[in-house]
């Protein structure tokens, strides 16, 4: 018979009841704050479904009646540096926190409204509107509240995506020397999502201030929780990442404040994260004006009894039988409420000429269309100040270097000039600087909180990188070990950093670096050695380089570390090992946006291409004769791109072919081809042609592989058919 030992997580798990004793050591402040609060947020919130219910609402009304009881319980004591973010269904988070910054943590029920807390209502229904006077100039809308001077960092559309940007901005806080914390709230879906988890494993094993609050409000939509996880108490997840954790009702304000003020301690006192678990309920479907009885899902009597532990009648309940209330008092705080949003509403709605009876926007409120593209990324101006410098016009003394060391100089030199620097990813603290090396020398130098071996969850400890970058004290530089682990964290690269400034009006600038490599002739096949240029072109936000040289890699990474975006630094695996050469200086050179270089002149046909490929096509000009105009691009994203260089060639040559290695699906130069006939249609003599690997991803097999990808011999055929359509010879 085999020995079993019963095992014990060790971890503290434990449910929150308030007693009579809590309630009358309340602070009176404190409760009369809350009520005020939960009667705001209840006001606004059904001026928000009325205003659904006549049309005026683009899009979904996500509300939170019935759920404002864990949100202001747990928010009411945070200090203005404090953060916090949540998922679409955020109104009461982002109210409960940017009223406690509004009043400095303190509101009077008998004198409610301040002008303060009658501009943040207008601008927040503005923002959820859409319109011009909101926090994000309309753009955020309901489900993207963000107010950062207040410590609100956004909500989140996508389910379980805040809580890798909660857990990076922790990591800013923590790093700063701070005693601040950040709180990310989800719901009952969100607790099986895999970037939730991966954070909280993220969190525990760097001890980061970061509560994981679980509004459990028994159904994701209409699914219930009971359909979705075999143990519905979602606070066990902590059991697993040894983060201790709270069970509360979240119809008890006073429960959630008490179970949140256990986890503040700890995590200001640098023990790492905590989570805490509210059962709450939302009265209304999933969004807009309806019970969910009204859909079939769920029977009048569960509503009803959900109903009658109002969070707001258990405060003012508590209040009364305290003495603190009366009937005539708790009226008037509900008068003020509903009073201060409806003046909100009539600054914002008018009667419709066009529909008597009905009501409309008033349209001047409405954003100019003219900024619909405003802000996606910055103007790069914050290069201004640097020295740029072009590679081929340095006269003078080089000095010899593998392109892979210049990788690891350029970074050691940026890190040692600033130390906001940080890297991140696997392996880059171990190995001698990684998998290739390109980390060289950096751990040792700078330690581990400079450089940060991260598990494998590219999802997790990308979006924390994000979250650190939007924090702004720290610029993280991430590396993928394959560029196809992009599709793993593709959330994180490009619905949150990648669309975070546009998105919330460009209040945030995302200062990250994101490296990898592509690997094709390596033999590690279809899930590892994609070239992720055609992707990130299509995706607004990110800027895209990719040196051929050393020394272009210097100029180039040194101007992605100084740009407040997100910047995709692509390398080569055949260029880590050649011979180079870089100038023999600091290395403190920029190659600014918009500059690209001609690696030869020519007039008979514009050949557009990067990384490796610029070789393989200088030596196939060589071997056809051809007078080819050869243009590594080196910045490829749209915004980034020297069109005026490209453009001048086109029109003394007549003819593009675009050159690139990797397969034909999520081709660079299918993006690139497109843009070109439509700047340069009248300029050319011939349709752009294009040399590209196949329609598959390379194969293991070395003989597949080499006929998956372009090389010289792809590019020679390429210049064959561009001379024969225009007749070179």
């Amino acid at each position: 018979m085999a020995k079993r030992k019963r095992l014990n997580t060790g971890v503290e798990w434990a449910q929150l009841e308030t007693t009579t004793a809590d309630w009358k050591a309340a602070d009176p402040a404190l409760l009369g704050t809350m009520l005020g609060q939960l009667h705001l947020i209840r006001a606004f919130e059904e001026a928000v479904l009325d205003l659904a219910g006549a049309g005026l609402v683009h899009g979904p009304a996500h509300s939170s009646i019935g759920q404002e009881g864990g949100a202001v319980g747990s928010i009411v004591d945070l200090r203005p540096a404090d953060a916090v973010n949540g998922s679409h269904r955020g109104h009461h988070q982002f109210l409960a926190k940017t009223l406690t910054y509004v009043s400095g943590g303190v509101l009077d029920p008998a004198s409610l409204v301040t002008p303060d807390v009658q501009t943040l209502l207008d601008r927040t229904l503005a923002e959820i509107l859409g319109l011009a006077s909101g926090f994000s100039g309309g753009r955020g809308g309901s489900m993207h509240l963000q107010w950062l001077e207040a410590g609100a960092l956004g909500t989140n559309a996508i389910v379980g995506g805040g809580a890798p940007l909660a857990t990076g901005h922790a990591w800013a806080q923590k790093h700063a020397g701070t005693s601040d914390v950040s709180i990310n709230y989800f719901g009952d879906g969100s607790s099986q999502i895999g970037s939730v988890l991966e954070s909280m494993n993220l969190a525990s094993t760097w001890k980061l201030p970061v509560a994981f609050f679980i509004e459990n409000n028994l159904y994701a939509v209409s699914t219930r929780a009971d359909e979705a996880s075999a143990d519905t108490r979602f606070s066990v997840r902590g059991q697993g990442f040894s983060i201790p954790a709270w069970r509360v009702d979240g119809m008890d304000p006073l429960a959630v404040h008490l179970a949140m003020g256990e986890a503040l301690d700890r995590m200001r006192a640098g023990e790492g994260p905590a989570i805490v678990e509210a059962e709450v309920y939302r009265f209304f479907h999933q969004n807009g004006p309806y019970p969910g009885s009204a859909f079939g899902y769920r029977t009048k009597d569960e509503e009803g009894q959900w109903r009658a532990r109002d969070p707001l009648e258990r405060m003012a309940s508590e209040m009364r039988r305290l003495g603190l209330l009366d009937d005539a008092e708790a009226a008037a705080v509900r008068e003020q409420a509903v009073a201060a949003v409806a003046q909100s509403v009539s600054a914002v709605v008018e009667p419709d000429p066009d529909r008597p009876g009905r009501r409309r926007i008033r349209p001047q409120l409405w954003p100019d269309p003219a900024v619909v593209d405003t802000g996606i990324r910055g103007d790069a101006s914050e290069l201004d100040a640097l020295t740029a410098a072009e590679p081929a016009e340095w006269t003078g003394s080089w000095r010899d270097v593998k392109f892979v060391d210049a990788v690891a100089q350029t970074m050691d030199r940026r890190m040692g000039e600033d130390p906001r620097i940080i890297v991140l990813g696997e392996d880059v603290h171990r190995l001698g600087g990684g998998t290739n090396g390109a980390t060289k020398g950096l751990a040792e130098k700078y330690g581990p909180d400079r450089v940060i071996g991260t598990p494998i969850s590219e999802n997790g400890f990308f979006g924390a990188a994000g979250g650190i970058a939007m924090d702004g004290r720290f610029r993280p530089v991430v590396e993928f070990m394959y560029p196809d682990f992009m599709w793993v964290a593709a959330d994180q690269v490009f619905n949150q950093v990648g669309k975070a400034r546009h998105m919330f009006g460009d209040n945030n600038t995302v200062p990250l670096v994101l490296r990898t490599k592509v690997a094709m002739g390596s033999g590690y096949g279809s899930q590892h050695l994609m070239d992720p240029a055609g992707i990130f072109a299509t995706q607004a936000g990110w800027r895209i380089v990719a040196a051929s040289t050393a020394a272009d890699y210097v100029g180039l990474m040194n101007a992605a570390l100084a740009l407040e975006d997100p910047v995709l630094v692509i390398e080569h695996v055949d260029l880590y090992g050649t011979a180079d050469r870089v100038p023999d200086t600091e290395l403190d050179y920029v190659i600014p946006p918009g500059r690209a270089a001609i690696r030869r002149p020519g007039n008979d046909v514009t050949v557009l291409t990067y990384l490796s490929m610029v070789g393989h096509t200088l030596e196939a000009v060589e071997q056809t004769g051809t007078d080819a105009e050869v243009i590594d691009l080196r910045w490829l994203d749209r915004a980034s791109l020297d069109w005026d260089t490209v453009g001048e060639s086109i029109r003394k040559t007549n003819a593009v072919l675009i050159v690139e290695q990797g397969s034909r699906g999520p081709s660079y130069g299918g993006w690139l081809a497109d843009e070109i006939q439509r700047r340069f249609f009248d300029w050319l003599d011939q349709p752009v042609e294009r040399v590209t690997g196949g329609e598959a991803s390379p194969s293991i097999s070395k003989v597949l592989e080499r006929a998956a990808i372009a090389r010289t011999e792809e590019v020679v055929a390429g210049l064959e058919r561009v001379r024969a359509a225009g007749g070179i010879h």
